[in-house]
């Protein structure tokens, strides 16, 4: 039995800037992701665990159902180097000599975040940059997002140097934030953007999330096995002004803490990779608060739920997509494109809602476009595009 609390109730004008202050919409000018060079698919992950630390014959049955709930069909990582079907092919992450055995160290993670994420990020930065015909040198802020590695100097000076930006680019680094980092980044974007009419933005966020691959039979950590994925995401933007026709815009964002839920999500650093906990409350919380919350924001900016043509939603798992569609009852394929991520890609942390947008944009869904990410606190972001 679920135990949820009531609804609270928001006030619009608790959303809303200062009359005196006019903020200008945020142009996306162009996008680019990336993924490690190979994928895993649920099978052979299913084996792979089963190996590596099932101890028993109900563990070894219970697995492959907790894999399928997952909605993930195949997922990319860094850890792998060569393709599906070679044997030894997981070039990280040895298989545990024993039953206490959890892994490689912190430190050995690290080292793997160091070598393989900023690659990663260059090819993401590079192809936004291709895509919006946007010369390095032009580029004057500088957003970077990340919650599933440490390095400094870290993945926004490899950018500075591998793409040639300006040595004098203003940066700013979100970390540690998790899934809905990337809307975090979109904020401190539209905030550069209209503190300065010439900015040109860039925006990447990229994440190792399977390098904190965890051994044991402890079902929190067997969901996070099952979910999370690699790969990294970036945008170009600009004050709206300069913004081709037809270009997405990012309207305004809005963040809530909901309420009693504090221990919902939670992400912390071990001695054997980052740990997840991620509590079964997370979509009775999302299916209880969201809406009034939403409704609320969108009041705030002239609109109603009915008013939004598409949906960028992240897709922390089948029940957390399923908690939203409740709650806000949405139309039957609101959310194929998220789920369609989900099953080709896995959860890849805070790039995911990027790559659902891309998505969107390039299929031409309609707008105004809401994109809502979750993660630890339990907070609410949410970006609106028109």
């Amino acid at each position: 039995m679920s135990i949820v609390s009531e609804p609270v109730e928001f006030s619009a004008s608790t959303s809303t800037f200062p009359e005196t202050r006019t903020v200008k919409d945020l142009a996306i000018l162009g996008m680019g992701t990336a993924l490690p060079p190979y994928f895993i698919g649920q099978e052979e992950s299913v084996r792979y665990a089963q190996e590596a630390f099932c101890r028993t014959d109900e563990q070894k049955r219970i697995l492959p159902l907790l894999y399928r709930m997952s909605g993930v069909k195949k997922r990319y990582s860094a850890l792998l180097e060569a393709p599906e079907g070679t044997e030894n092919r997981q070039s990280f992450l040895p298989m545990p000599t024993g039953s206490e055995d959890r892994g490689p160290t912190i430190g050995a993670r690290m080292n793997v975040y160091e070598r393989e994420s900023l690659p990663l990020a260059v090819r993401a930065a590079t192809q936004a940059l291709a895509n919006s015909a946007t010369v390095p040198k032009d580029i004057t802020h500088l957003v970077t997002v990340s919650c599933s590695g440490f390095v400094a100097p870290g993945v926004d000076i490899r950018l500075i140097k591998d793409l040639g930006l300006r040595a004098t680019v203003q940066r700013a680094h979100l970390g540690f934030m998790g899934c809905h980092g990337a809307l975090n980044g979109l904020r401190v974007a539209h905030g550069f953007a209209n503190t300065d009419p010439q900015a040109r933005v860039l925006l990447c966020a990229v994440e190792l999330c399977s390098i904190h691959y965890h051994y044991g039979w402890n079902p929190d950590f067997i969901v996070a096995n099952a979910l999370f994925a690699d790969g990294a995401a970036a945008l170009i933007a600009a004050p709206a002004k300069d913004g081709q026709d037809g270009a997405w815009q990012v309207h305004a964002t809005g963040s809530c803490l909901l309420p009693d839920s504090e221990d919902a999500i939670t992400w912390r650093i071990g001695d054997h990779g980052f740990v997840m906990s991620l509590s079964p409350r997370v979509p009775d919380l999302i299916a209880t608060h969201l809406k009034a919350w939403l409704e609320s924001w969108l009041s705030a900016h002239g609109l109603a739920l009915s008013d939004i043509r598409s949906w960028a939603v992240h897709p922390g798992g089948p029940r957390i997509l399923g908690a939203v569609n409740t709650a806000l009852s949405l139309p039957k394929d609101a959310l194929d494109v998220s789920k369609e991520l989900l099953r080709e890609h896995g959860n890849m942390s805070s790039p995911t809602v990027l790559f659902i947008i891309n998505q969107l944009r390039q299929r031409g869904a309609q707008r105004p476009c809401v994109a809502l990410a979750f993660g630890p606190g339990l907070m609410a972001e949410a970006a609106l595009f028109v």
